[in-house]
């Protein structure tokens, strides 16, 4: 039997002073559930799933309900989820109407035999397995139409309006040694209607191997799978590398050729994780044992006694 360890983030970037603590919560309460559930017997993939679905109820986090909007201000959501004992992979991209985009992507994983569905394909597909819908309006927040806002002024600096928008993502290890990673994202704010980041790719949001191990990955889509950075950090873990090392590793490779920072959280199979980022803050929280591992700024580590939290 494994002790088991679920790790979160909630995006890596530079948080706001208001968002910082109300962000830190939250990926603590992510991380205690995912961890609480496979304590009840549950899988490493459904502790990853839990944990997602919590973030993407929280209108904080861009993913589900918080979720960036696109140039033509509307919301596109991609996700996904890998199961580290068969391969089995489910993905999600451009999606509407779609509040837990990482339980549609496990249902794509589970009842189809593609791995990812796009857009109407996939609305088509909600639909036939009566997967619930919700109207466009309730994913949409004032802080992501303000945002969209901004963005179409003249001169207005897209960069800067990027900032704490990264997305959320989980990895496990369970009991039975099985690892699995989550990862959900709204995507870049005024994207193109159509565009599609790493999150939903495989070896760029995220990858899980029960023979080596599992990560979930946030930054800028376009650098992440320009150096396939999930997959990247896990080759780095079958090399011999720990997970630190080998995500450090990673990081520093997407810099050094693309001058993008990011963040990923890694976990092996022997139950070593990490929580690593090059940008000023993610949100982050590792739960194993009976300690609770959390922190949002670089250098910044916390721990608590499980016992010590409210339930």
């Amino acid at each position: 039997m494994m002790n088991p360890v679920v790790v979160v983030h909630g995006g890596s970037g530079r948080y706001t002073e208001d968002r910082k603590e109300v962000c830190l919560l939250e990926v603590r309460n992510a991380a205690l559930e995912g961890y609480r559930l496979i304590q009840q017997g549950g899988s490493a993939l459904d502790a990853v799933e839990e944990a997602s679905v919590i973030l993407e109820n929280h209108p904080l986090f861009n993913a589900g309900c918080g979720s960036v909007l696109n140039e033509c201000g509307e919301t596109e959501l991609d996700a996904i989820i890998m199961d580290g004992k068969t391969l089995g992979t489910g993905a999600v991209s451009a999606v509407r109407n779609i509040a837990n985009p990482t339980k549609l992507a496990r249902l794509v994983m589970e009842q189809t035999k593609h791995v990812m569905l796009t857009d109407r394909g996939a609305s088509r597909f909600a639909k036939t397995m009566g997967f619930p819908e919700v109207p466009m309006e309730s994913l949409v927040t004032e802080r992501a139409r303000e945002r969209w806002r901004r963005n179409l002024q003249p001169g207005s600096n897209p960069v800067e309006l990027q900032i704490e928008l990264g997305t959320i993502g989980a990895v496990a290890l369970d009991s039975d040694g099985n690892v699995a990673c989550a990862t959900s994202t709204g995507g870049l704010t005024n994207k193109m209607v159509g565009r599609v980041g790493d999150t939903p790719c495989i070896g760029g949001g995220g990858y899980a191997d029960n023979q080596s191990g599992a990560v979930s990955t946030t930054g800028n889509g376009e650098a992440i799978m320009k150096v396939t950075l999930a997959r990247l950090i896990v080759f780095h873990m079958e090399q011999g590398m720990s997970p630190a090392e080998a995500t450090d590793t990673g990081l520093q490779y997407m810099w050094t050729r693309l001058q993008s920072h990011g963040g990923a959280i890694a976990i092996n199979n022997a139950g070593d994780w990490t929580a690593k980022f090059t940008s000023e803050n993610m949100a982050w929280a590792a739960v194993t044992g009976d300690m609770l591992f959390y922190g949002i700024a670089l250098g910044d580590v916390r721990t608590s006694g499980i016992e010590d939290i409210p339930q």
